[in-house]
Parts: structure tokens; sequence; C-alpha cells
């Protein structure tokens, strides 16, 4: 299938990741594949820029259908309609197939307990507009058709999903609530964990006190942008990690049977009806 974009000064993997039909690693990796040319030509670089008004075309790869298996896994569906679903995702599962998890994911339940799945996010990421960590329990929003799943990952990009967390964290807070804005990316100096870096992505995010104990303290936590691991990442950068934390805690914290991060609340724009709706996940640890 081919699709056709117009320049605008912009990375060309940006460009194809616009209008929310792709995610922007997707776009890269197609580009990378030699499918995409500018003014008739091929170009394989993602950070090329491409000059305004030029012609841009994509040879996209026919989706096929979700290949994972369907499995009848517990889940809690908080709503459902024929556009789209609210579901729970619980502590320890991975979000969708991959090597190491070729089963036993949420996306293994979504396929035996919904009727349908957008097939945007690719064979075994049917119906994923966003992800949460393995050991990241909560709230989750699933499309069932491809024009809804465009649009909510617009909304996504363009900041207007509205994601409040819970975290357990070490120590006491020394004001009532803050803000961290630290840009994240890749550690320098261990590949498996995600980092302050200064050439990293943007990402910001607010925090406000719930309850605080002797040794920890129970956070409401907004993220503003939707950076890999990054209240993780920023607590600990700010010296309270979320408890139960072994890629970014220390031996000092409280022990912890999980852990303590629990996403909350969602609330979007129904791309169908235009209602804006708000979903809550009780928090299993948080005892407010």
């Amino acid at each position: 299938m081919i699709r056709e974009f117009t320049g605008d000064g912009e990375r060309l993997d940006v460009l194809l990741s616009r209008d929310g039909l792709l995610s922007r690693s997707r776009a890269a990796a197609l580009i990378r594949e030699g499918r995409v040319t500018v003014d008739r030509k091929t170009e394989d670089k993602p950070s090329c820029k491409v000059r305004p008004g030029a012609a841009v075309a994509l040879d996209e790869p026919e989706t096929r259908p979700a290949q994972a298996q369907a499995q009848d896994l517990p889940l809690e569906i908080l709503y459902q309609d024929a556009h789209l679903a609210v579901v729970v995702k619980p502590c320890g599962m991975v979000v969708h197939p991959a090597a190491g998890n070729g089963d036993g994911t949420l996306v293994n339940a979504l396929l035996f307990h919904l009727d349908s799945l957008s097939g945007i996010g690719g064979e075994m990421r049917p119906g994923i507009v966003h992800r949460l960590d393995k050991d990241t329990s909560g709230v989750m929003l699933v499309a069932k058709d491809d024009h809804t799943h465009a649009a909510l990952s617009a909304q996504l990009s363009e900041r207007r999903i509205e994601k409040h967390y819970r975290a357990l964290v070490y120590g006491r807070m020394k004001e009532e609530s803050g803000v961290i804005e630290k840009p994240i990316g890749r550690s320098k100096t261990d590949r498996k964990k995600m980092a302050v870096e200064p050439d990293g992505r943007w990402a910001k995010t607010e925090w406000r006190v719930l309850r605080e104990d002797p040794d920890r303290t129970l956070l409401d936590v907004h993220i503003i942008t939707g950076r890999t691991h990054q209240i993780r990442v920023h607590m600990a950068s700010i010296g309270h990690p979320v408890l139960g934390d072994a890629l970014y805690g220390h031996k000092h914290m409280p022990d912890a049977d999980r852990l303590m991060l629990h996403a909350y609340s969602l609330e979007f724009t129904h791309p169908v009806t235009g209602e804006r709706m708000r979903f809550i996940a009780p928090c299993p640890f948080c005892e407010e």
C-alpha cells in the first residue's frame, strides 16, 4: 500500500509517524528497509530532514492478521464498546509477546476476551496504543479498529491523554508537590537501563504527596511525556526511587513484594462520540 506525504522541514521518521498510523520506531524501520522515497529517490536515513513541499511516498506492507494466540487468562475489563476497551493489566504480565515471552501476555488475553483488535500494532501488538512495564499494574487503553487506534495515538502524541499513577517511593519529600523536568535516554554505562542524559528526549513528571510514613511516601504522579521508565528514572534521580525497583533502586530501601507503581487513572476523548472519558483502576497497595 502506497501512502503519500508532503515534506515540511521535519525529520523523515517524524513526518511518517505524525498521523498516528505508525509509531516513530516503526517508521524508522521502514525507512531503513528502503520503503520510502523523497522526490522519487529512495531515502534510508530516518533523520533526513525533508524540505517543505517535497513529495514523500511510503510503500507500507499490508497488515497481516494477529498471529499471537488467544488465551483464557484473567482480565479485568473496565469498559468496552465497538471501538475500544479499557482494561486493567496486572503486575507481572508482559503487554505483548516477544523473545522470551511468547504467551501469557496481555495481548493473548485480549485476543480471547475481545471480539476484535486493531491491526496497526502488527502481528504481535494488535490493539496496543500504549504500554506499561511488566511489573507496573493498572489501567490501559486498547483499540478495536484502525481508525480508533490512529485517533488515540494522535491524542497520545499531542499529550491530550491524561495519565496519573500511584507510586510508593523511598523516603520523605521536602515539598508537598513538585515537577521533574529532565531529559531521558539510554544509559551510557548500562544499556539495559534508561537514565537522565543531556542528549536524551525531553521528559516532564509532576508529583504530589498523598501520604507520608517515616521511610516512604505515597505519591500521585502525572506524566506529561511518556518516556520509557520515566517515573522510575525521574524519581530515582531526585533520591526517591520507587520501592521494589531492582533496576533503579538501592540496597537501603525498605523491602517490597512488587514494584510499587500503578497506573491509577486514564482520561481521553472518545474518537467516535467525542465524549471525554475517565477510568480508574484502584491501587492494590495504597490503602489511601
